[in-house]
């Protein structure tokens, strides 16, 4: 797939990515709409007060891990075109209430909610996946994601403006943001209508049980329960901070941390009911995949996505704080770390279909992150700025490149779980930045820097211990396996016996 391929429209599938694209633009744009409008809620509300705000940052990434979990298993059960829309549609309610909300308790439940909303990521990367053929996925995924996360950016850079000048007065940035939830919701009525999960019925493939991941072995179950805990348990994390921060009581902590580990609990209980009978029964050899791929893309993913979130949050203040700049030039030069996404994404997944070799793309990007780290750990106000913004820039390229080649590698590991193994690695993500950005806390940015640094060249060394080049991961059409063939006679004959009845 060459990169003028993006402009012919009336191809389906091009069609098919622009409508995507589009969507989760929006979700993002929804998700990250109250940081570029904080101020104004703080001179406009009066009770408000900047630990307000701090606690609402917080809770607008609390529910993304489940959701991206949960919406995982949705994907393979119902279809992306559903579970977009009908997300985009839902998340709409907690946006206008925040937008309007007059006490405390609206404000902080609809923020809450409304953090389910990241999981659209993984929605458009399994949608993307249906449409694509094994040797295009790379690019066509990278596009997808490097343009809806501008959506975040683009929030930043229209929302002060649309509050100020379209709406005016002391409530203009609730009329901003309750608009663009309109605008989101009106646009997943639309991608009800506008699209089909792929090219015809059979692109979308159906996992036996949507419970939990199917895995080939007892070795792979054992492994997978243990790479689960770490995505729900990192929400003690968030508690710990809240209630560090006087939001919660002990009790109230108390409380969560029970629920915490009984959703654990019950997401371990739910691998073993889905997985036990199937192992017992033995894995045809032909369907069987390695879990151990999985692992190391969570790993990736983690150490790349996670980076970037926690990197994006405290660069404004180390450029400001080491080179004596104002607050709005180290904002414009730390934002050359996001907009390097617009090309750096696409190109990871464009290197990925064209080098031949997933894998060793994959090592080269997480090892490039390493490298770039430990040079950014390096600067000090001894360094010329301009080297500061190039090394910034050259770090940027391999972070957001290495999320391009997670998602080029992950639709050709097991087809009819894809949706399953998007949400786990989307959610992965999130998880690192919740360890990252608490990490932050202790120690100071130097420290920090070589912190994520070893992070990536860990998931550098786990990937080149467990991470296999996909079968079929440059063909054609994606492989096929006799379960697969299988589910599909079997949906088949159902549907049938449904007709005539």
């Amino acid at each position: 797939m060459k990169v003028s391929a993006v402009f012919k429209f009336r191809s389906p599938e091009i069609r098919a990515l622009h409508l995507t694209w589009i969507a989760f633009f929006i979700t993002f744009y929804v998700w990250f709409n109250m940081a570029p409008l904080a101020s104004s809620m703080l001179k406009s509300v009066d009770w408000l007060t900047r630990d307000d705000i701090r606690l609402f940052a917080i809770v607008n990434v609390a529910l993304t891990i489940p959701a991206r979990i949960i919406v995982g298993m949705a994907l393979d059960r119902f279809g992306p075109r559903r579970v977009f829309s009908v997300l985009m549609v839902a998340m709409a309610v907690p946006a206008l209430v925040f937008a309007f909300g007059n006490t405390m308790s609206q404000l902080l439940i609809s923020r809450l909610v409304l953090s389910s909303i990241g999981a659209s990521f993984v929605v458009g990367i399994h949608m993307t996946a249906l449409w694509f053929k094994p040797k295009d996925i790379g690019f066509a995924e990278g596009f997808y994601a490097g343009w809806g996360n501008f959506g975040s950016a683009a929030a930043a850079m229209t929302l002060p403006t649309i509050a100020l000048t379209m709406f005016g007065g002391a409530d203009g940035w609730r009329y901003a943001i309750g608009m663009s939830a309109i605008v989101m919701a009106a646009y997943g009525v639309f991608y009800w209508f506008a699209i089909t999960d792929g090219p015809d019925a059979r692109a979308h493939r159906k996992p036996r049980k949507a419970l939990a991941m199917e895995v080939s072995s007892w070795g792979d179950m054992i492994k997978l329960i243990l790479w689960t805990i770490p995505l729900v348990g990192c929400l003690a994390i968030l508690v710990w901070r809240i209630e560090g921060m006087g939001y919660l009581s002990s009790t109230g902590a108390l409380i969560c941390y029970v629920v915490i580990a009984a959703v654990v609990i019950y997401q371990i209980v739910q691998i073993l009911r889905v997985n036990v009978p199937i192992l017992k029964k033995g894995v045809p050899e032909d369907d069987k995949y390695s879990f151990s791929s999985v692992a190391a893309l969570n790993s990736t993913y983690f150490a790349n996505f996670g980076a970037e979130l926690a990197v994006v949050s405290m660069l404004p203040m180390f450029f400001e704080e080491t080179w004596g700049l104002t607050a709005a030039a180290a904002g414009l030069i730390a934002a050359s770390f996001a907009f390097v996404n617009l090309v750096a994404r696409p190109m990871g997944g464009l290197v990925s279909d064209r080098m031949g070799n997933r894998r060793f793309v994959m090592l080269s990007y997480m090892f490039g992150i390493g490298i770039g780290f430990v040079l950014m750990g390096m600067l000090n106000s001894n360094w010329p700025l301009i080297i500061a913004i190039a090394i910034t820039i050259f770090t940027s390229f391999f972070v957001q490149g290495a999320e391009g080649a997670t998602f080029g590698i992950i639709p050709s590991i097991k087809r009819r779980i894809t949706g399953q193994i998007s949400g786990m690695a989307g959610a992965y993500g999130n998880v690192g930045a919740v360890v990252y950005l608490t990490i932050f806390t202790f120690v100071t940015p130097t420290q920090f820097f070589y912190i994520i640094a070893g992070g990536a060249f860990l998931s550098w060394l786990i990937c080149l211990i467990w991470l296999k080049e996909p079968e079929g991961a440059f063909d054609e059409e994606y492989y096929v396996s006799s379960v697969d063939r299988m589910i599909e006679e079997q949906e088949l004959a159902a549907a049938q016996a449904q007709a005539k009845s």
